[in-house]
């Protein structure tokens, strides 16, 4: 799910001392639901890969319902070293971070508005976590070779969630631009989510189209 925002273009931050002053800014209500949803999403996709990995490393012979085949085997990528990079299940840290999404967007909703050092934190941590999905996405079509429905599903929230935040603070000000940068980010929002999807795809279709061609 995507949201267009439209409106005036904000004056870049001219200083310092102005970005640094404690202003605080709220958010349209389509952008605090963006974010309800997102997390949501990223939430309850988290939630399930947790509970897997442990059954799956309670039971070597669970098989986790999301693997379907040879290439849709969340089995072979919670297996993987991949899936506990930091010593622990990796969606433990997605319970973390969408659950502050999730609060995040429903304080939006009822009228929050945030310091400008919150929306840098929110789009740095948006921006850290699509760097690390798309990480993850190189290891499981290349190293791993199997996809997870799930993982997929975290890939995408997490990169709509970073893009319109980041929107959201060019918009505002928060983030410092030339204005033709800023205007041009906002007058076409839908490329940069639009574009990730069709990568996504079409590298999925391509590491795995001889598998694809069996299916034919």
């Amino acid at each position: 799910m995507t949201v267009v925002e439209r409106g005036p273009v904000p004056a870049a931050v001219k200083s310092a001392d102005d970005a640094e002053a404690p202003v605080r800014v709220g958010a349209r209500r389509g952008f605090g639901w963006l974010l309800v949803i997102t997390a949501a999403l990223g939430l309850w996709a988290s939630f399930v890969i947790t509970v897997d990995k442990f059954e799956l490393l309670g039971d070597p012979d669970f098989v986790p319902a999301c693997s379907l085949n040879p290439v849709l085997s969340c089995t072979d990528v919670m297996r993987s070293e991949q899936a506990s990079v930091f010593g622990f299940p990796n969606p433990l840290i997605g319970l973390i971070a969408f659950a502050v999404l999730l609060g995040t967007g429903a304080g939006l909703l009822a009228g929050a508005r945030y310091r400008r050092w919150y929306w840098l934190g929110l789009n740095a941590g948006t921006l850290a976590g699509a760097v690390f999905c798309v990480w993850l996405m190189t290891q499981a079509l290349y190293d791993i070779g199997a996809l997870c429905l799930w993982c997929v599903l975290v890939w995408m929230v997490t990169v709509l969630a970073f893009w319109h935040t980041t929107l959201h603070n060019l918009r505002h000000g928060v983030l410092p631009a030339p204005r033709a940068l800023v205007a041009a980010a906002l007058e076409f929002p839908l490329v940069v989510p639009v574009t990730w999807c069709l990568v996504v795809l079409t590298l999925i279709g391509t590491r795995f189209w001889s598998y694809w061609q069996t299916l034919l």
